[in-house]
């Protein structure tokens, strides 16, 4: 396979990612603040994918690859913060403020952003959340871009 067409296919493959988590967030699955985390990368990646097409060189790929490696990671956090391997952000997570630190009124506020649980799955597929698969073709993302490096 040419490095043209591996870049083509991890860029497009960062672009179907990207456009399926907006599809779900249409669909009422609204993102929790690490699924936000991981869609940069994606972003990063396209935009480097389309440079990378027109320019020669081991540094685009190379930095597609690491761009690939970060949502991975970032991926791989969420399912263990979602699977209660290890905590995450307070900022998202049940390990926020207690009861007894709200008032009545902070607890019949209706007004105001609805936050969304980074532990809490709100949707899988064969047993794996939407951050699991996310990690796993993410990573079939980063061997795409290695063999476009390789290929420079």
């Amino acid at each position: 396979m040419s490095r043209q067409l591996t870049i083509l296919l991890a860029t497009l493959g960062s672009a179907a990612l990207l456009g399926g988590a907006f599809i779900f967030q249409a669909l009422g699955y609204p993102p929790c603040a690490m699924c936000i985390w991981q869609r940069w990368p994606h972003g990063i990646a396209i935009a480097i994918g389309i440079i990378a097409m027109m320019l020669p060189g081991r540094v685009l790929p190379l930095l597609g690859a690491l761009a690939a490696t970060a949502t991975a990671a970032i991926g791989v956090f969420h399912t263990g913060v979602e699977r209660d391997w290890w905590e995450g952000p307070s900022s998202c997570t049940g390990s926020g403020p207690s009861l007894g630190s709200l008032s009545g009124g902070d607890l019949l506020a209706t007004d105001g952003p609805r936050l969304v649980m980074c532990d809490v799955v709100s949707w899988e597929m064969l047993g794996l959340s939407m951050a699991s698969w996310n990690a796993l073709f993410s990573l079939v993302l980063v061997a795409l871009w290695v063999s476009a490096l390789r290929r420079s």
